[in-house]
């Protein structure tokens, strides 16, 4: 027997997501509706329109003939109730106004709604005059927005027409929320206007927003002005009022006047030259930006456009203000990070959402709008059609991004519908999906369809944006269709200086060079060059980041692995970026070891490598070219050139902090020495044994990227080998060793300073051990003493390199410690140096070996400590600033708060120093006092681009702080 198929089987074949509670509602219903089944199953969720129909029908029967009789009110009602539950509940309350659905349409809206609340449209000020004129207000305007739902939904209506329609339906509410405040409050003495901001300025209004707005008065002729605008604020309070109070038809929306000057500090209604002082003089970008959508939307329209006008002379003059540059880059930042972010299910506030592309569209206008008034428009979507016509946006980015946009309005639009609540959230409800998804059209899978298209639309608005601000200044310098327009010369300086390139004609010389041409080289150029021009425009100096990559890239550009490799390794080229922009130091080293670009991929490539590693490649290069040790030294040098060239980009990027740093160059200063060592020894009789013995920052372990060696050379003579034979031997290796270091090339030279020995300069330049033990026994000063903390064996023979430390040890840690008039010497010698080693012109404050609270101040705090109690203190005794402070905490000679204020100024000083060395590629002690040259390093430092008067100020405390300590623990008793 055929089986009988139930209602709700039947119900649930049509489209029913749940056909019994379907069955249910159409067996409860006084009025059959089987006939209407097919036209509810159309809709985006037809058990959601079943239940408000039934429930309209309930209220009033002869709704249903209605609907049979009317296809157009029948076809824009079911769209309704179809997708939102909160008009389907409207109607309910009031089914009187079902039958104004038929209509084509419903009107002025403004005079309506000003009716609704018993004002006169004629009049020029209406005031309301009935007695529930706030909920005839929300009765009327609801009216209106399910007429508008109706033809969107129908898609009778254009997206950009019903955000336009939204926009002025808002405006009308405003007029007659105006002209209930009118009613409240006396302002016969005050002309009002109110100025639409954001969305509803720029008439993109979504259903369900704050309407945000700025409020300007005057008073009328002859009125007191402060009089005038008591009254003023009064008649803007009750209009937001009016709007916002909750009444038993709920309320209209929030109005929000936040974007006003100084915004909520500052006083709700201003003069019309009130405003303009304020953003005259104190406005910042992000305002002119806001003030591009700024639109006459209520009250006196003489006013309000007299506002406008004034007001839309400085928006297009913005450009040319000071810190324009620093704003916009700041604002792009934002923007860019903001895409690369997570929130994926926000369309307004996700990585590539409305808002990241509204905020982009606006910043090109700012940029280019002074120069081109066709881009001043306030609405989005026609934005960035001019921008897009006038080359400002490439054509295809700007139609990807609008399909984008358009797709995310629209869905806005339903998921606010569907409760008439503020939400952006995509949801996971797989029925909520499913309403959207049907919505849009799409029947077949509603749910993976419409995933599958937000998604894609979310991705390519976040890969366009990626290129949004640089690919049109490719095409300003390539080959175009006729029929596209390009970025002119001076809009692509407009654009590169607003992105913070100081030569942009530079710059766009450098684009072409890199760009032009069919090669499959420039080919990948130009897909690399949009997001490299981005990553440049991220560091302390673009200028240097570009010139550095094309530098690179004409070396290297032919070999087949560099481009493929920033290509496909996102990693390398981003880092490389960084440090083309932030080092002309490393970018001189890369210069000439282009193939070191191949280390930037991972952070484990950018770790400071063993020293028996390095010592055993430098020894087998050494042995490689035995009998030549030009060639052997040069080997080396450029290891050492590499070694450099990777612990700087470590540093830059945060790998590495700056004890490791003065340990890695130190590490690679002592085998760069006993590889060259290896070499000089080869041309030298072996008849001494021959050591270099560290001494200042190099025996510290504490070296910067500007230091020299200094060292001091020690030998002892072979078995039956005379002492002079042995001493020629011995010089004749040392002047070797310094100038094999010292050679003409392309690598730096690794300077050896050997003026720390007995005597300075006057003495020796090689000792026996016997020589020193004799010298410092007899002759030796307590700054020896006390230069001799940092002493070390660094390369030559270990053997006698222990020697040697064993005889100094009881030279500098006496063990009875320092007599007082020693203690008093190194004072009285600390102070002359203070005065008289400061370099002319230098300002002590900010010099950060010399100066107070810098590297010398902390570094002879620790040196007396030792001097005085290491001899009976172990732990004291070791080479390093640091190491020292540390062990003089733990055996009570030192206050760990005033360990741990020493110990910053130290680190901080040095890290000025070699940002100092990174950025300019030259050697300096002092914070830069030219505010460019400050703000490089800075940045390199780790400030934001507006943070180098931070960056001062934050030395000035550290090192007065320090200098506090210094005077309480090295000049106190």
């Amino acid at each position: 027997m055929p089986r009988i198929e139930s209602t709700a089987a039947r119900l649930a074949k049509l489209g029913f997501a749940d056909g019994a509670r379907a069955a249910q509602l159409l067996r409860h219903a006084e009025t059959g509706m089987d006939d209407l089944l097919d036209s509810l199953v159309d809709v985006a969720d037809p058990d959601l329109a079943l239940a408000s129909l039934t429930r309209l029908a309930e209220r009033e029967p002869a709704v249903l003939d209605t609907l049979r009789g009317d296809e157009r009110l029948r076809t824009r009602l079911l769209s309704v109730l179809g997708v939102s539950a909160a008009l389907g509940e409207h109607l309910v309350r009031h089914p009187e106004q079902v039958a104004g659905l038929a209509a084509p349409d419903l009107g002025d809206a403004r005079a309506g709604l000003l009716r609704a609340v018993g004002a006169e449209p004629e009049q020029a000020e209406p005031r309301a005059g009935a007695g529930h004129a706030l909920v005839a207000l929300r009765v009327a305007y609801r009216e209106r927005l399910l007429h508008l739902a109706a033809r969107d939904l129908t898609g009778e209506s254009t997206l950009s027409e019903v955000t336009s329609e939204l926009s002025d339906l808002a405006g009308a509410a405003l007029e007659a929320a105006l002209a209930v405040a009118r009613s409240e409050v006396d302002d016969g003495e005050v002309r009002l206007a109110v100025i639409g901001m954001g969305k509803c300025g720029a008439r993109e209004l979504n259903y369900i927003s704050d309407v945000d707005v700025i409020f300007v008065a005057e008073p009328r002729e002859g009125a007191d002005e402060a009089k005038a605008l008591r009254a003023a604020t009064r008649l803007a309070q009750a209009m937001m009022r009016a709007c916002t109070v909750t009444t038993s038809e709920g309320s209209l929306w929030e109005v929000d006047a936040g974007l006003r000057p100084e915004g909520r500090s500052g006083p709700l209604v201003r003069t019309l030259g009130s405003h303009l002082a304020y953003y005259r003089r104190w406005a910042k970008t992000w305002e002119f930006q806001a003030l591009l959508k700024a639109r006459p939307l209520a009250g006196d329209l003489e006013l309000g456009n007299a506002y406008v006008q004034a007001v839309d002379e400085l928006v297009w003059t913005a450009a040319t203000r000071e810190h324009f540059v620093e704003d916009v880059q700041a604002m792009r930042r934002r923007v860019e990070a903001h895409v690369r972010g997570e929130g994926e299910r926000q369309l307004k506030l996700g990585p590539g959402g409305l808002r990241d592309i509204e905020f982009a569209v606006q910043l090109l206008q700012l940029v280019h709008g002074r120069l081109d008034p066709l881009l001043r428009r306030r609405a989005t979507l026609p934005a960035l059609a001019a921008l897009s016509r006038g080359g400002y946006v490439g054509r295809d980015d700007a139609r990807g991004l609008a399909e984008a946009y358009a797709f995310l309005r629209q869905v806005e639009h339903l998921l606010q519908l569907h409760r008439l609540r503020r939400t952006h959230i995509v949801p996971d409800d797989e029925a909520d999906l499913r309403r959207l998804g049907r919505a849009l059209g799409m029947q077949t899978d509603p749910v993976g369809e419409f995933t599958a298209r937000w998604r894609r639309h979310a991705k390519e608005a976040r890969r366009l944006h990626e290129k949004l601000f640089y690919r049109p200044l490719l095409q300003a310098v390539s080959r175009l269709r006729e029929s596209e327009a390009r970025l002119s010369t001076t809009a692509a300086k407009a654009r590169l200086e607003a992105l913070g390139y100081v030569d942009p004609a530079g710059a766009l010389r450098h684009i072409a060079g890199l760009a032009t041409g069919v090669s499959r080289r420039a080919a990948i150029q130009r897909t690399l060059l949009p997001v490299m021009l981005g990553w440049f425009a991220d560091t302390p100096d673009p200028d240097a980041a570009l010139l550095g990559f094309r530098q690179v890239s004409d070396k290297l550009g032919s070999t087949p692995w560099y481009l493929r490799l920033l290509r496909d390794e996102t990693a390398v080229a981003s880092r490389m970026a960084r440090v083309l922009g932030t080092s002309r130091y490393a970018t001189g080293l890369l210069m000439h070891a282009p193939d070191a670009v191949a280390m930037l991929g991972s952070d484990e490539e950018l770790a400071v490598r063993p020293a028996e590693a390095l010592l055993g490649e430098a020894s087998a290069a050494v042995s490689r070219h035995a009998g030549d040790p030009v060639t052997a030294v040069t080997a080396v040098r450029a290891l050492r050139r590499k070694e450099l060239f990777r612990t700087a980009v470590a540093d830059i990027s945060g790998l590495i902090d700056i004890e490791g740093v003065g340990g890695a160059l130190s590490a690679l200063s002592d085998v760069t020495l006993q590889a060259a060592l290896d070499a000089a020894l080869t041309k030298v009789p072996a008849v001494t044994s021959f050591a270099i013995i560290a001494m200042g920052r190099l025996g510290g372990m504490e070296s910067s990227y500007a230091s020299d060696a200094d060292v001091m050379f020690v030998h002892s003579p072979l078995p039956g080998v005379e002492e002079r034979e042995a001493t020629d031997a011995a010089f004749a290796v040392a002047n070797e060793l310094r100038r094999l270091l010292s050679l003409p090339a392309p690598d730096p030279p690794l300077i050896i300073d050997p003026d720390l020995r007995p005597e300075g300069r006057q003495g020796p330049l090689v000792r026996t051990l016997a020589s020193y033990r004799a010298y410092y026994s007899r002759w030796s000063s307590p700054w020896e003493s006390q230069a001799l903390l940092r002493a070390r064996f660094s390369a030559g023979d270990a053997a006698l390199g222990r020697e040697f430390i064993s005889m100094i040890d009881e030279l500098r840690y006496p063990q009875g410690g320092l007599h007082d008039d020693a203690v008093r010497e190194i004072r009285r010698l600390k102070a002359r140096m203070e005065a008289e080693r400061l370099p002319r012109g230098a300002d002590p404050a900010l010099h950060t070996k010399l100066g107070p609270g810098g590297l010398s101040d902390v570094e002879w705090v620790a040196q007396l400590l030792q001097l005085r109690h290491a001899g009976t203190l172990p732990s004291l005794r070791t080479t390093r600033t640091l190491d020292a402070l540390r062990a003089a905490v733990s055996e009570g000679l030192l206050d760990p708060a005033d360990e741990a204020v020493l110990a910053e100024a130290w680190r901080f000083a040095s890290r000025i120093r070699d940002a100092n060395m990174l950025v300019k590629g030259r050697a300096g002690d002092s914070v830069p006092r030219e505010s460019g040259e400050r703000k490089l390093v800075a940045q390199t430092l780790g400030y934001p681009p507006d943070g180098s008067e931070d960056f001062l100020d934050d030395y000035r405390r550290v090192t007065r702080r320090a200098r506090q300590v210094v005077d309480r623990v090295f000049y106190g008793d």
